[in-house]
């Protein structure tokens, strides 16, 4: 075959092979690389890294002013390491003994009457909790207490550092002779009506009657103290319980007739005509009184209010974090005699038993408590101070001191207190839950 004829030879193909560079992360990714797995480290030492895969147990709660220690950020912090996230529905304490309770796991009410009237309606034993108590105050500003000091009825705490004081002890026998414009020695003997403004007569007393004229600026208000309703209040129930009192020789309501139901009953009757004029004269129901007082306005709105000594001294460590100093145009006065509250957490259902036992023996959620005002319980006391106050001298605020005069207020028994609470309030019936 000649050369020309044969076919031409087929080169096979030839496949190439094209180098594709590797593909880099990007650099942001890089960077925050080492962030996130120094995070998922973390989480999974700490047990944390599979929380939000885990079940949360949401407790349905009623409560009054100490629902302030729920809603902070610190106490919810600590409570979902828990499983636990308690929804917040507010209320007054007595408010809250006396509308319905279905669909609550838990109530919180300020204090002990609130919380027999919630144990009474239970038809079974349930779980509760009281983890600290706190003093009730009446909360003011300086140029007020300095009149009240002027005028022979405060007396200022002096503090150990020298400074301005933020605490006084208010004798509230004189001071309830400056609510209703005659104290009891002048309406013991008599005394002829006058227009001095000193208490003594039968006059109203005004702010300026008493000297706060002197300060540069002027109130020709009433003295008056603003405090929440007390047919749904557990801080107005509380007071009204002092001024009975007082009013009463400092005697609890109710005991001087013990035998004959009759005198007893007549003797509340009178007691709750003497103080309800004390309670209504402020005008309209106010709603939670610390909002207010704290307020950049509080001063304008009233200028003494019912509060509980915890939300003072948590505003005083708050304000001193963010300052570096005391509020001191805010004082306290500390009634004497005193009021001791004893806030109780019960619970209504399974839920509710794991927040009661959490809250009764966690010491993270028993120092949080001391961190923000409260006297936690140890060992069964009634309070102990001691660790708060220590906290307080860590952070640079005024310790109060305890007056020297230890009268304590004891609270009539249920069935008078209410007698006297609904004399002076009007309050409504109760609310009975159907089966």
């Amino acid at each position: 075959m000649s050369e020309l004829s044969r076919p031409a030879a087929i080169e096979e193909p030839r496949l190439t092979t094209r180098h594709r560079a590797r593909r880099r992360l990007p650099r942001h990714i890089i960077v925050v690389l080492p962030l996130a797995l120094a995070g998922l480290i973390a989480l999974s030492v700490s047990g944390n890294a599979l929380r939000p895969f885990e079940r949360i147990t949401t407790i349905e709660a009623r409560m009054a002013s100490k629902s302030d220690f729920f809603k902070d950020p610190e106490v919810r912090r600590l409570l979902l390491e828990h499983g636990l996230r308690v929804d917040i529905h507010r209320l007054g304490s007595r408010g809250i003994a006396t509308q319905s309770l279905k669909g609550m796991d838990v109530v919180f009410p300020s204090g002990q009457p609130a919380a027999k009237l919630i144990l009474n309606r239970e038809d079974h034993s349930v779980k509760s909790a009281r983890p600290f108590v706190t003093p009730l105050v009446l909360a003011t500003f300086r140029d007020y207490a300095e009149t009240l000091e002027r005028a022979g009825v405060a007396h200022a705490q002096q503090p150990g550092s020298g400074g301005k004081t933020l605490y006084y002890d208010l004798d509230m026998r004189k001071f309830i002779g400056l609510l209703n414009g005659m104290d009891d020695d002048a309406r013991t003997a008599g005394e002829a009506k006058d227009d001095s403004g000193d208490g003594k007569g039968a006059t109203v007393d005004t702010w300026n009657g008493i000297g706060y004229d002197k300060t540069g600026r002027s109130n020709s208000g009433r003295v008056l103290v603003r405090t929440s309703s007390v047919c749904e209040s557990n801080s107005a129930g509380t007071y009204l319980s002092i001024l009975a009192f007082v009013k009463d020789g400092n005697r609890t309501p109710g005991t001087r007739h013990t035998n004959d139901i009759a005198a007893a009953a007549d003797e509340v009757r009178s007691i709750a005509q003497d103080i309800k004029p004390l309670i209504n004269l402020q005008g309209m129901w106010a709603d939670e009184q610390a909002d207010s007082y704290f307020s950049d306005l509080g001063e304008s709105i009233a200028p003494i209010s019912v509060i509980y000594e915890h939300q003072y001294l948590a505003h005083q460590i708050e304000y001193v974090g963010k300052h570096k100093k005391q509020d001191t145009s805010r004082v306290l006065l500390y009634p004497t005699p005193y009021a001791l509250t004893e806030p109780q957490l019960i619970s209504l259902s399974d839920k509710g038993d794991k927040l009661s036992d959490l809250i009764a023996s966690d010491p993270e959620l028993r120092q949080r408590a001391i961190e923000l005002g409260f006297r936690v319980r140890f060992s069964g006391e009634d309070g102990t101070s001691e660790q708060l106050n220590a906290y307080l001298r860590e952070h640079g605020v005024q310790v109060p001191r305890p007056n020297h005069d230890q009268t304590k207020v004891y609270e009539p028994d249920l069935d008078v207190l209410e007698k006297i609470i609904d004399y002076v309030g009007n309050c409504p019936p109760s609310v009975q839950d159907t089966p």
